[in-house]
């Protein structure tokens, strides 16, 4: 079992950058929110939902760590503009890593979970996402 990966979700308030283009992000925030945790979304879809922030640069202080699942935008210049406002560990969504995210998390103080779906360690019970984490562990990838 990957510890980093699990200890990720121990903070108290996330950034959810999303696009719409990445379904398992939706379930991502409704999981944090249901576990108590500080969610702020920051939709950059075309169609953003009216209760999400439309920029990184209007979350509130404070915010520890983000998750991105982005495939429209280069999500590290999401995280430049994160990192600016003082977060530090983010969670680059499973197939939406590019090689600017990797020399970032290589070349900066900043901590990194990149190529995993959050809802692989979210998520419990019966369901795809349940499923991809069984078959991980199997195949020792989880």
């Amino acid at each position: 079992m990957d510890t980093e990966q699990i200890a990720f979700w121990d903070s108290s308030s996330f950034a959810v950058v999303t696009d719409k283009s990445k379904p398992a992000i939706k379930l991502t925030i409704n999981e944090l929110k249901n576990r108590g945790k500080g969610v702020h979304v920051i939709d950059l879809s075309s169609n953003p939902d009216p209760e999400a922030f439309n920029d990184v640069s209007e979350i509130p202080d404070g915010v520890e760590t983000a998750v991105i699942g982005v495939t429209k935008t280069e999500p590290a210049d999401i995280m430049k503009s994160l990192e600016e406002r003082g977060i530090k560990r983010f969670w680059i969504h499973w197939r939406t890593d590019t090689q600017k995210t990797k020399e970032m998390c290589n070349d900066s103080e900043i901590q990194c979970v990149i190529g995993k779906c959050p809802m692989m360690y979210l998520g419990s019970g019966l369901s795809i996402h349940g499923l991809h984490r069984s078959i991980a562990k199997l195949v020792g990838k989880y």
